[in-house]
């Protein structure tokens, strides 16, 4: 017995020291101080000397008896609970990721990483404003645009519109439209020849293809003798993109720059400047720096900002969403306070027993951590496989349920997006098991301590 017992002394000191390494490398990756309080606070209880008596007695308890069957099933619904928890927290978080990755990516297709442009409706000296932003080492490139509304009309269809006039040379080193042509190219728009690429939904809604007119009623008048008339000029489609972001696909008109200038009668003003960055996460600290370098009349914005209440409102849900599932993994955690509580119960005169055999206290306790913990320990497994496989499969899993029952969990117009995205960070796999085994084991502390104070002559009293 005496060399069995060493054996499982040092194997269990292998495990708890592997696993308080592999835990303490990842607080060392990206999770600091959670992480840091698991590897420093549990894992040193742990990893104290273990009796493998605890242990094998620990170990035998999970193992149902006939008439131990109801509180094995308690049991398993609590490893249920778990496994289902952290598979749905970890399946949403990787499908808000995803989202979020995918939205940015597409609204970035349109606009740009910085854009800079004057106080008023122009910038005064844009030449010199785009030489000295293209110096900074993160911008890529810079290309000049006009910005201005209007409503395009074609037969009795009429829609609301943003006009935007590029130069077709430069465009493409800002931007990705050229990329998203379902039909014609930018380069089919020429000055002088007024004609415009619509969005996908926008020629839909205007019921037009490449090759047909449409009037784009400008809203800055022109004084006459009958009075000030809005400006009208016929425009020939020559292009059609479709960038996958349905806001930007549904009101995006682009036409030659020169022709937007002589449309909203600007003088060979531009409405401001658009940059490119090496890195798009550094954009806030391009603004910073462009900002010191360029005229106080001179305003400089990041992507970020064009959609900030957009983006902060997908990160204000994702964490509430994260919270309440959290919830649902500490609930199912907790439940095997009840579960441990019935066992406790139910072993009490083994308890006693093994009291007066010599066991102490702490062995008790220990009895029962055991049991609690591999209980956690079988859910927060199936909870890391299940989660993977479900945000890997999660678009599939959703085409499934929306031919089954004919719904639509994405509609374009509302999230920006058709399809349903997914991202799989180990960051999120990696918190959310370190939260749902940290509950685990929280949640053994109390029945495990209630099994230790039991009372030997008390227990046997009656049996």
């Amino acid at each position: 017995m005496s060399r069995v017992s060493c054996k499982f002394d040092c194997v269990v000191r292998q495990i708890t020291a592997a696993v308080k390494e592999l835990l303490q490398l990842a607080v060392s990756l990206s999770w600091g101080l959670q992480l840091s309080f698991v590897a420093n606070c549990i894992f040193p209880i742990l990893h104290r000397p273990v009796n493998s008596f605890p242990l094998f007695v620990g170990l035998r308890y999970t193992r149902a008896r006939q008439r131990t069957r109801f509180i094995s099933v308690i049991s398993l619904i609590s490893v249920i609970g778990i496994a289902l928890g952290m598979t749905v927290l970890i399946t949403v978080l990787s499908v808000f990721n995803g989202f979020q990755r995918e939205v940015r990516t597409r609204m970035l297709s349109a606009i740009a990483h910085v854009q800079i442009s004057g106080l008023g409706e122009s910038l005064r000296d844009w030449q010199t404003v785009a030489a000295t932003a293209a110096k900074h080492p993160h911008v890529v490139a810079a290309a000049p645009y006009v910005s201005a509304q209007g409503l395009l009309t074609s037969g009795g269809n009429v829609r609301g519109t943003f006009l935007r006039g590029i130069d077709p040379a430069q465009e493409g080193k800002v931007s990705e439209i050229g990329a998203h042509m379902l039909s014609g190219t930018l380069n089919d728009l020429r000055s002088g020849e007024y004609n415009v690429a619509l969005g996908a939904p926008l020629a839909r809604a205007l019921g037009v293809v490449v090759g047909d007119k449409v009037v784009l009623v400008a809203p800055q008048g022109q004084v006459t003798p009958a009075g000030i008339l809005p400006r009208l000029r016929q425009f020939t489609v020559t292009g059609i993109f479709e960038i996958g972001h349905y806001e930007i696909d549904a009101g995006l008109a682009v036409v030659h720059i020169e022709d937007a200038q002589r449309l909203y009668r600007m003088d060979g003003q531009v409405s401001g400047v658009r940059l490119k960055l090496d890195d798009l996460f550094l954009a806030r600290q391009v603004v910073r720096e462009l900002l010191a370098q360029l005229p106080p009349e001179v305003s400089v914005s990041d992507w970020s900002r064009f959609n900030a209440t957009y983006f902060r409102a997908v990160e204000l849900e994702k964490r509430m969403m994260s919270l309440l599932l959290f919830f649902i993994i500490a609930i199912a955690a907790f439940n095997m306070v009840s579960s441990l509580f019935m066992v406790v119960k139910e072993k009490q005169a083994d308890i006693a027993i093994l009291r007066t055999m010599g066991a102490s206290p702490g062995d008790v306790m220990r009895i029962f951590m055991v049991q609690g913990t591999l209980i956690g320990a079988i859910g927060v497994l199936c909870g890391i496989v299940f989660g993977i496989l479900g945000a890997i499969n999660v678009a599939a899993i959703i085409a499934f349920i929306e031919n089954l029952f004919h719904v639509k969990f994405m509609p374009q117009d509302v999230y920006q997006i058709a399809d349903l995205p997914s991202q799989l960070q180990a960051g999120d796999v990696v918190l959310t098991a370190v939260v749902a085994f940290t509950l685990s084991i929280l949640a053994t502390i109390y029945p495990s301590w209630r099994a230790a104070k039991v009372n030997p002559a008390e227990a046997l009293r009656y049996e």
